[in-house]
């Protein structure tokens, strides 16, 4: 009686296994049709309908169609798509579901917008590998400027690329890019307008710059080839620092000189945060000194062009004695937006 209670015990649990096993799509398929037309990209998208519920830990059929907010996010943090280099992220325009030997497949069609007709596309796949099915597979096709290119995307193999960006665009994209990035960074904006309060001359202002710009550049460098790494909440917490104590020093020195090797020390710090925009991208090895120097450029014009507008109103400032509060009271503003970022920053 108790061999045969132990026989019904173990086919119950073996029916319990074997249905949930069935539940799940083990090596389970995936296609991509990929498709670069002018400044637009077109990705239609099939995966297995129950794996991408297994994938989401939410079950999703035909009623339910795959227009979540949920399944976007999942889709833009599994497959990243560069363009020249730059990652751009794709939003779900239709949705449906297809039935592909008698399995019902979610098939969705998204659009990237694209700044330009991109010369390299590169495609990084991550679909269910690492965490619902290392056995998926996904064959895609990627057409662009005439060329077709076909892989399998497999958890030992999950990248794809196409074209070849020319020397003159790389040099051309990244100097445009260290442009964008100097200009949109406030943080850096603030801190070298803080260095130029109590400038004394041309040769000063040239020191300050050239610490600066050294520092920076070794550190860019550093990072961007994963020599020195360093956690971006720490760098960019560390920026907010290196403004708050500039200008705290700049509101209670009536007469701030900054020295070289603070603009230097600083400078390492603000290396690593610009270094940070260039490990977010699919950087081309084949041309990556010329992108790191094109980069740096960039960088530097905005910074000429940053020191060359606000010196001279700085100095103006400076030369009237009726307003000597302003640089101190400019800084407490500076002060404040320092003691802002830090706190976001580091908690």
């Amino acid at each position: 009686m108790k061999k045969l209670a132990f026989f019904l015990i173990f086919f119950s649990i073996s029916g319990l296994f074997s249905s949930s096993a069935s539940a799940h799509s083990n090596n389970s398929e995936g296609y991509s049709l990929i498709e670069v037309k002018d400044t637009t990209l077109d990705y239609e998208l099939k995966v297995d309908l129950e794996e991408l519920g297994h994938a989401l830990d939410k079950e999703i059929n035909q009623s339910k169609l795959i227009n979540s907010t949920m399944v976007q996010s999942y889709i833009n943090s599994h497959i990243k798509l560069y363009a020249d280099s730059v990652q751009i992220e794709g939003s779900i325009q239709k949705s449906d579901v297809e039935m592909i030997e008698d399995r019902p497949f979610a098939v969705m069609n998204m659009t990237y917008e694209l700044h330009h007709k991109p010369e390299r596309l590169s495609l990084d796949y991550n679909l269910f590998l690492d965490d619902s099915d290392p056995s998926h597979a996904n064959f895609a096709t990627v057409k662009m400027d005439g060329k077709q290119q076909e892989k399998i995307l497999t958890y030992e193999s999950r990248e794809l690329e196409i074209g070849q960006v020319s020397f003159f665009q790389t040099i051309k994209q990244f100097i445009l890019l260290g442009l964008e990035h100097i200009f949109t960074g406030y943080d850096h904006i603030l801190f070298v307008i803080s260095l130029l309060f109590g400038v004394k001359n041309i040769r000063h202002i040239i020191s300050l710059v050239t610490a600066f710009t050294i520092a920076h550049s070794i550190t860019l460098v550093l990072a961007t080839l994963e020599i020195v790494s360093l956690p971006s909440k720490l760098v960019e917490s560390a920026i907010a620092l290196s403004i708050v104590y500039v200008a705290l020093i700049n509101i209670f020195n009536r007469e701030p000189k900054h020295q070289p090797w603070l603009a230097f020390g600083f400078g390492l710090i603000h290396g690593f945060g610009f270094a940070g925009i260039l490990a977010e991208m699919r950087l081309d090895r084949e041309s990556l000194a010329a992108s790191l120097l094109s980069f740096n450029i960039g960088i530097e014009l905005g910074q000429l062009i940053i020191v060359s507008l606000a010196l001279p109103i700085i100095s103006l400032i400076a030369k009237i004695k009726k307003i000597n509060w302003l640089i101190p009271g400019t800084s407490i503003g500076i002060l404040s937006f320092g003691l802002v970022w830090f706190i976001q920053r580091a908690f």
